[in-house]
Parts: structure tokens; C-alpha cells; sequence
């Protein structure tokens, strides 16, 4: 077998002589595991030699599992798919999840296997046959083709008439059985109800495991935690919320921006659930009438998942807040944010300037710093010295020297900025400008030649200038050293399986009329109906050729009618005319009204475009830029 496999690898890729020795040796120790031991000394890519090895053994080499869906017989029972929609979804497979019942998700991963994939069949109407799991070749996905006795033993304890072996990559066959094993876990719900009436359970720190899904600890209060950061996770959510009430507590998370009731557990739980998270992030669990801060990092699979805590004393215990960071994904790039033709061209060309400063505005959680790393990763480069100071580092980025803030010991945004100057930055990132001292220095080293890019917290673009002449800057400065101010929204997404078309009422066509080249609303000829709402003449969905939709809600979306966010900007070039305003004037108003006579596209303006692409509903964009 082994000169086999080193004649076809050969005929595939350049092999020295050292390699050569390298591959005979790790044969020689252990042929039974050669193939892990190859892929191991990182020799040649995985892919090279499953296809190697799948040509000398007859096995096949699958470059994807397809996964998007766990179904079961349960499911088979009760419902019928179209089988346009599965073949969308699934391709050619099906996945049955009944073995977890039976093997350990541990055996599984020891040998890196996985009994899931079933292929399907229809019936004469297109439709998926009930019951058609039994009656299907199951294929067994491995990643070691030297040893197929662990596939021979799932096949005889699963009594398996027939199968195949196809080949796939560990990451692919170990995110597969994390997936299934992840689906049908027992609920959080049930774990609450299994657990005993205890509040005076001790909670005894305990080794974090390196996988979620691996922890197979007893204790109840353990896989509730578990439990509740795997399911936010695997439902994208940005916080946890732990709310404790007088007899209750109500644990919620965060999706898309909006909150959603997850479990309200019985209040004994309270102490042991908080008491566990904190143990988790080395927090003091003795101290509950302070509030405290923390920190872990958790994996699911292939996810790694930074998690900040948050506790503060309340009346009725500790509320908790974790924050979640997946830094696994990754980093958004500027043209993906869904930020618009125009407004991509005029941020491409400010990110290139020499000097100056330019200022990204708005709320908590509205994605500022996700804009400003997509734009350092663009001008990234070995010829620039790229400097940042923020609180925190949310991401690390390649070739970027990033400073913490820790006032504790006096490394403030001002002090930290001080020192980042004579570190010859040629770009700097300020993470916030929450005061004069620090404004000032931004200012002064924007000034002498850098460019400095940073946040403020205000509702638009106008109103940066009141809030920097507010905390004492002197308009001449802000003249004089900021380019450009962009403000910025999140919007979330309609779920494009469940959206629907609908006949806007006369509000509604009145905020899409602002929309430069839309259609007004008398060219809409709107009319009121019985029901007191408008109707519009002929094909009223249609304005200008463009339909507009409203969420409807469905399983792919958890119901919400919405997947996934978008940006939407503001951005306000500081030219001569607005120049001269300012330094008239801090009025945002006024600043605002010169700012659209030169064309700016306000934060509706284009979330209202948005919504005439039939990305994002109206009720979306008005409850995001609330005037």
C-alpha cells in the first residue's frame, strides 16, 4: 500500500526526498493510523491524500457533508416537503439523527466518523416518501480508510443491512457530528425540570472542558450554562440577559438587535446559574453586592467564542449579562456590510487620505467598530504603522498593533493616545472620543500628519459637531482637522423564504416618496378602502418596477420574519460651504439642511432604498432612524 501511495502522490505533487523518509517513517511506526499521522506532520493537504488514499482503496472522497438540516422519522410522520425547496436545501441527502441514542458523541470523534447520511427518495406527486429512511442506503462518512472496523461495528450495533464508506475531512466529519449531537440535546426546559429543588446546592469549580459539546458532566446547573450559550450560539445571538425578578428569573437573548424570551427557569436556580458562569470566568462568587466584570472563551466545534460578563446587584439578586463574540468568522469586509455603491466610492476614498479625522456615529451595537476594522483591513499594509487603542480589543487583527484600554492603571483613551503618537503610527484608531483631552490629542495628531479614525455616540452626522463643540472643542479645530463624518444603522434582513409583497398604505408611500427618483404618492394615486387603510390603483406593488415586502415569519427565521442585518450610512464630507456653517453655527439642524443642499443621503434615505431593493421592510427602517 505504501509504494502505492507514494507513486500516485507523487504524480500529484512535487515530494522530496525528506518528505518521502518522513511519510515511510510515520508508516513504518503505526499503519494502522498512517493516515492521521500523514495529515498530522502537515506534509500535504488532508484533501490530497484522502483522494490518494480513496483512488488505492475505492472509496470515494466528499468534499461537503450536507448538513443545513437535521431531520428524523418524527419529522417524516408529520409533514410533507416540496421537493424543489428540499433539493434547494439538502441536495441529495437526508439526515437521520436516531443513532445519538445509542453511540457516544466521544466514539464518533476518537475515530472520526459519522453513520448520518441517508439518501432520499420521492414519490410519484415530487413529494418525500414517509418512511423513506428505512428503505435507503446509508453512507458512512470516515476520515481514516486504513482501519474500517469502527464503521463495521456502527454498522452491526445499528443493524445497517447495507452501506457505503465515502472519505471526508476531519473539520468536516467533527462540525457534522457537533451539529447533530448539538440538535438533540435535551432541551433547556428539560434539564430545568430534572433538576432537583435545591438552592442550597454547592457549586464546586470544575475544569472547563475544551468543547461545549464534550462536557458530559452530571450536574444539572453545568448543562443548563452549556445548554444556553450552545443554542444562543447556534442562533447567532449577541448577548444573554440573566433578569432575576421577585419569584422568577427570565433568561432572554439578543438577535438581530431585539430580544427574545428564551427560559424563565424557577427562582431557586438563580444562584446556582449565576454562581456557575461566574466560576466559569474566574469572577468572585462570594462578592454579589458589587458589580463585576469577566471574561471566558469557550469552543463549540470549530467556533471559538469570546464571552464578556457583566453582573450588577439588583433588587431580587445578580442580573447577568454575557456578551457574545464568535471570533471564529470571519471579518466583514467593507462591500459586504451592505453599504451602497455611492457611499462604498466616498469611504474608500476618505480611508486613503494622508491626514485628517474621520468619525463614525452612532448608538451601542449599531456595528461602528466592524466598520472601522473592515476599513483598516483594506488599508492594511506593510508599508503603513497602524496603531489602535479600544475597550475593549474585540478583534485581532494580522499586522495591526492593538493597546487595550485598563484604567485601573491609568491607560486611558488620552494617556494611551499620548503614547501612541511617538510610536510613528502613520494611522490611528481611537476607539471612542468620549472627552476633551482625548478629542484634543485627535485632533493635534490629525494635524501633524495622521490619520485618525474614531467613534462618538451621537444619532446622526450633524450632531457630531455639536457633541465635539459640546465636550469644548473650538470649531475652527473641527474645521480644520475632521473630513468626514458617517453615521450608522443596523436593519435587520427579511428572511427571503418568508417575506411577503403588500399594498403600501399612504404613510408608508409618503416616507418612500423622500427617496430621490421614487415614486410620489400622487403618482401612486392613492385611495382609501373600507377597511380605512390605502389602495393603489393597477399593480401597486410594483413602484417604479421595485415590490416591497413586510416580514411574514417562518421556521428558517425562529419565526421573526428576519435573518441576519445590514448597514445603513450617512456620511457627511466636511467641504467649504459646511465648513463655513459650522464655524457659524453648532446648530445640527442647520448643519443637516446645508449638508442635504450639497446631496447627502440621510440614514432614511437610505434605509427607504432598502426597502425599495426589498431587502428590509419599512417598519425596520423607521424604528431605526426615528427622528
Amino acid at each position: 500500500m505504501l509504494s502505492k501511495f507514494l507513486e500516485k502522490l507523487s504524480d500529484k505533487t512535487n515530494l522530496s526526498d525528506e518528505n518521502i523518509e518522513k511519510i515511510k517513517k510515520i508508516y513504518n511506526n503505526d499503519s494502522i493510523n498512517f493516515t492521521e499521522g500523514v495529515i498530522g506532520a502537515g506534509i500535504i493537504e488532508e484533501e490530497i491524500i484522502l483522494k490518494v488514499l480513496g483512488d488505492i482503496y475505492s472509496i470515494p472522497y466528499v468534499h461537503k457533508l450536507n448538513l443545513d438540516t437535521i431531520l428524523n422519522d418524527t419529522f417524516f410522520e408529520d409533514k410533507e416537503i416540496n421537493s424543489t425547496y428540499y433539493k434547494k436545501s439538502f441536495t441529495q441527502y437526508l439526515i437521520d439523527t436516531k443513532f445519538t441514542e445509542n453511540i457516544s458523541i466521544h466514539f464518533l470523534k476518537k475515530y472520526c466518523i459519522v453513520p448520518a447520511v441517508v439518501e432520499h427518495s420521492l414519490n410519484k406527486d415530487g413529494l418525500i416518501k414517509k418512511n423513506s429512511l428505512k428503505n435507503n442506503l446509508v453512507v458512512i462518512a470516515i476520515n481514516n480508510p486504513c482501519d474500517l472496523s469502527p464503521a463495521d461495528d456502527i454498522a452491526n450495533f445499528l443493524n445497517f443491512s447495507k452501506y457505503e464508506i465515502v472519505l471526508a475531512n476531519r473539520n468536516e466529519i467533527s462540525s457534522a457530528i457537533n451539529h447533530i449531537y448539538n440538535q438533540t440535546k435535551e432541551s433547556a426546559k428539560q434539564i430545568v425540570e430534572n433538576m432537583e429543588e435545591n438552592g442550597t446546592t454547592i457549586i464546586r469549580e470544575i475544569e472547563e472542558t475544551s468543547d461545549l459539546l464534550d462536557d458530559t458532566s452530571d450536574a444539572p446547573v453545568i448543562r443548563l450554562v452549556n445548554h444556553i450559550i450552545s443554542q444562543s450560539v447556534k442562533a447567532n445571538a449577541s448577548d444573554i440577559h440573566i433578569e432575576p425578578f421577585q419569584d422568577t428569573i427570565k433568561i432572554r437573548y439578543r438577535i438581530d438587535g431585539i430580544l427574545y424570551d428564551l427560559l424563565e427557569p424557577p427562582k431557586w436556580i438563580q444562584s446556582a446559574l449565576v454562581s456557575r458562569i461566574k466560576v466559569m470566568a474566574d469572577m468572585n462568587i462570594a462578592e454579589r453586592r458589587m458589580p463585576q466584570d469577566g471574561r471566558l472563551e469557550v469552543r463549540m466545534g470549530q467556533q471559538k467564542i469570546d464571552i464578556r460578563i457583566s453582573t450588577v446587584p439588583t433588587s431580587f439578586g445578580e442580573r447577568l449579562v454575557m456578551r457574545l463574540l464568535n471570533k471564529s468568522g470571519t471579518l466583514l469586509e467593507l462591500s459586504q456590510s451592505g453599504i451602497s455603491a455611492n457611499h462604498l466610492e466616498i469611504f474608500n476614498r476618505l480611508i486613503t487620505l494622508n491626514n485628517g479625522i474621520v468619525l463614525v456615529t452612532g448608538p451601542t451595537g449599531s456595528g461602528k467598530t466592524t466598520t472601522l476594522y473592515a476599513a483598516l483591513s483594506i488599508i492594511n499594509s506593510p508599508d503603513k504603522n497602524i496603531i489602535t487603542i479600544e475597550d475593549p480589543v474585540e478583534y485581532n487583527l494580522k499586522g495591526i498593533g492593538q493597546i487595550q484600554v485598563n484604567r485601573k492603571i491609568g491607560m486611558t483613551f488620552a494617556s494611551g493616545l499620548r503614547s501612541i503618537v511617538r510610536q510613528d503610527p502613520d494611522v490611528i484608531l481611537v476607539g471612542e472620543i468620549r472627552d476633551l483631552e482625548t478629542a484634543e490629542i485627535a485632533i493635534q495628531s490629525a494635524l501633524t500628519g495622521h490619520l485618525v479614525f474614531s467613534t462618538l455616540h451621537t444619532n446622526d452626522s450633524p450632531g457630531a459637531v455639536t457633541r465635539l463643540v459640546d465636550l469644548g472643542v473650538e470649531p475652527y479645530l473641527i474645521t480644520s482637522s475632521v473630513k468626514a463624518i458617517a453615521a450608522q444603522r443596523l436593519v435587520r434582513v427579511l428572511c427571503p423564504y418568508c417575506k411577503s409583497k403588500y399594498l403600501p398604505d399612504a404613510g408608508e408611500v409618503a416616507l418612500l416618496s423622500i427617496v430621490e427618483n421614487s415614486v410620489s404618492s400622487s403618482n401612486l394615486n392613492v385611495k382609501p378602502n373600507i377597511n380605512g387603510k390605502s389602495k393603489t390603483n393597477g399593480h401597486s406593488t410594483l413602484l417604479n418596477g421595485k415590490e416591497i415586502f413586510r416580514p411574514k415569519g417562518c421556521s428558517k427565521c425562529f419565526g421573526t420574519g428576519y435573518t441576519g442585518r445590514q448597514a445603513i450610512f450617512e456620511i457627511m464630507e466636511i467641504d467649504d460651504i459646511i465648513k463655513n456653517v459650522i464655524l457659524t453655527t453648532s446648530d445640527a439642524n442647520q448643519i443637516k439642511k446645508a449638508a442635504m443642499q450639497q446631496g447627502m443621503t440621510t440614514l432614511r434615505q437610505d434605509g427607504i432604498s432598502k426597502v425599495l431593493q426589498g431587502i428590509t421592510s419599512m417598519e425596520e427602517v423607521v424604528r431605526v432612524t426615528q427622528e
